[in-house]
């Protein structure tokens, strides 16, 4: 990474720190006792996929009821226009039922997106990158019934829309690469004993969900997320995470499984490397350091291949890191992140975010 390019983003990191910072006091001193709390704030920031953004976000914590059952549900309203001329429009919610005997949450995305595409595999040059456009839509909706000690089960129906596709060029051509949408229907088993949903210190999750989804070419998409927090003296953190994401059929090229991104593998171009299966296994060490400030260092492997029972170990992908995390919201334990990611040949990403990135 140039210098030039690192100032810039420290930059804008400090000037995100001191809005939040001004910010979080009149958070903390005017919603101790309300039942939503409300938290809006510019944001700005920088991802190997948009590179520098600017928007506003609105994160919404709720605690609707006075026992010990419910944990604190959330929601969030985010704008972002970047540099790349990307337009981001996205909410998404995590809310509990009086006593925890329901649960939903989902997502509704809009947005207008250059993007880069590399083709399907574990290998792909950097050679093969290809710059698209096209208009993405994501409706996702889970809901849920407890059965069990934070044990829920239930269905979720996802529609996404991929529109206006278009690229030029005269050496690649890939002809997956196209408009096309998808309807899935589906199952989800949810074990969640996380003691906070954006930033856990205790307790462990388990999501695996099983869609049947129509398209072009109908096909079938499994997926198991496993995460394990462990704590001691109160302020070391050690978190862990297990994903396995497997496609049955041909399933559109924006449904493959793929690494990269703030929420799956940091260090690496959202989509970077993609095919039919894909495993993660990623670490994560948290600890505070000064006032409301922390600390974390993370890392880990992962791997796409295109078949469930041939894993390519000798092709697995590292990347490891460090962050900044700062408390907004002392009574909810709401951190905003500030991550620095290293993949291999070159990759790196930069990360500005609410909450944990698992």
């Amino acid at each position: 990474m140039s210098q030039a390019r690192f100032r810039n983003k420290f930059i804008f990191t400090v000037v995100m720190a001191v809005s939040f910072l001004q910010l979080a006091f009149g958070q903390d001193s005017l919603q101790k006792n309300k039942k939503v709390k409300v938290l809006p704030v510019p944001t700005f920031g920088y991802s190997p996929e948009t590179k520098t953004y600017i928007g506003a976000v609105t994160l919404f914590t709720f605690n609707m009821y006075k026992d010990t059952l419910t944990r604190t549900s959330n929601a969030k309203l985010e704008f972002n226009y970047t540099w790349l001329k990307q337009i981001i429009l996205e909410s998404e919610w995590n809310y509990f039922f009086r006593e925890e005997k329901w649960f939903t949450k989902g997502r509704l995305h809009y947005s207008k997106f250059p993007d880069l595409y590399y083709g399907i595999g574990s290998s792909t040059p950097d050679s093969n990158e290809l710059r698209f456009q096209s208009n993405r839509i994501v409706c996702e909706a889970n809901l849920l019934r407890k059965i069990g000690y934070r044990l829920f089960t239930g269905g979720f129906v996802r529609y996404v829309d991929y529109g206006n596709i278009n690229y030029t060029s005269d050496k690649l051509n890939y002809p997956e690469l196209k408009d096309n949408s998808s309807l899935g229907f589906g199952y989800s088993l949810l074990s969640d004993k996380r003691n906070n949903l954006l930033t856990p210190t205790a307790g462990s999750y388990f999501g695996l969900n099983t869609s049947y989804n129509f398209s072009q070419k109908n096909y079938v998409k499994i997926t198991a997320d496993a995460r394990l927090y462990h704590t001691w003296k109160e302020k070391y953190t050690l978190a862990f995470r297990f994903v396995h994401d497997v496609n049955i059929g041909d399933p559109p090229f924006y449904d493959y499984a793929f690494l990269g991104g703030d929420k799956f593998v940091r260090g690496y171009y959202y989509g970077r490397f993609r095919d039919k299966v894909l495993s993660i296994v990623q670490t994560e060490f948290r600890f505070p350091v000064i006032w409301r400030f922390g600390m974390t260092a993370f890392g880990g492997f992962s791997s796409v291949y295109p078949e469930a029972y041939a894993p390519q170990l000798k092709k697995a992908k590292y990347n490891y890191g460090i962050g900044i995390r700062f408390m907004v919201d002392k009574n909810e334990r709401t951190n905003l992140r500030f991550d620095y990611a290293i993949g291999e040949n070159g990759n790196t990403g930069f990360y500005v975010a609410f909450g944990e990135s698992f």
